[in-house]
């Protein structure tokens, strides 16, 4: 586990620096509905969803029941089922370490497990482990410094959540750089692209997430021959 912390950390800077920014925010927004940092370490804590925490602040300041908040957080974070499917096999031979690994499967620790390469002498499943447990750290110290120093010396947080678009920009760049089999990357692009213009901005995340697995599942042989 030590050896592996280092490699890891280092896969790790880059959401370190979008989870600060991003769960500052959210502590910030948490704050100004009346909750402070022990309410901000703890949502982060036990619920990190980013978006869902986002979701949350707005259920929070309405009152919503919790059938209302288990439903809503549902269907915003329902996509994790896909990214749960292409990690059954490597997270089941990490043990008892598994249920925390699907806990913490956010978007971008699901990019940053897809991408990365393991160096030689390294345990992958302590890697593995270790950038988990780091991107959800850099949420929760994001969070409850948001909560602190967001009532000390408040200002306008305007843009602050492009943090999260630079951060997935970055991620991409990385992976298409890494691989030279661009298919998978071009059909998600295609997908998402399609699905924007059908079904807009609110709507198209699942269904093209969808035709990305039908694409990929379609062309399996024709992407093992162009890896290999």
């Amino acid at each position: 586990m030590k050896k592996a912390f280092r490699p890891a950390f280092t896969a790790t800077i880059p959401v370190l620096c979008g989870y600060l920014f991003i769960g500052f925010a959210f502590g910030v927004m948490l704050r100004d509905i009346g909750f402070g940092s022990i309410w901000s370490f703890f949502c982060s804590l036990s619920i990190y969803a980013g978006s869902g925490q986002y979701l949350l602040v707005s259920l929070l300041a309405a009152r919503a029941s919790l059938v209302t908040v288990a439903v809503m957080t549902l269907l915003l974070n329902c996509r994790h089922i896909f990214y749960g499917l292409s990690f059954l096999e490597t997270f089941h031979e990490m043990g008892r370490r598994k249920w925390y690994m699907i806990f913490s499967l956010t978007d971008e620790t699901y990019s940053l497990l897809c991408s990365v390469k393991t160096p030689e002498g390294i345990d992958a499943g302590d890697m593995r482990f270790w950038i988990a447990m780091l991107d959800h750290s850099y949420w929760i110290l994001g969070s409850v410094l948001g909560t602190i120093i967001g009532g000390i010396l408040p200002f306008d947080t305007t843009g602050i959540d492009f943090a999260m678009t630079s951060l997935f920009t970055v991620i991409f760049v990385e992976q298409w750089q890494s691989t030279k089999c661009h298919i998978p990357a071009l059909m998600g692009l295609a997908a998402a692209a399609v699905s924007l213009a059908i079904l807009g901005p609110d709507n198209f995340i699942l269904p093209a997430m969808l035709a990305i697995c039908v694409m990929l599942v379609a062309m399996r042989g024709r992407l093992a021959k162009e890896v290999a």
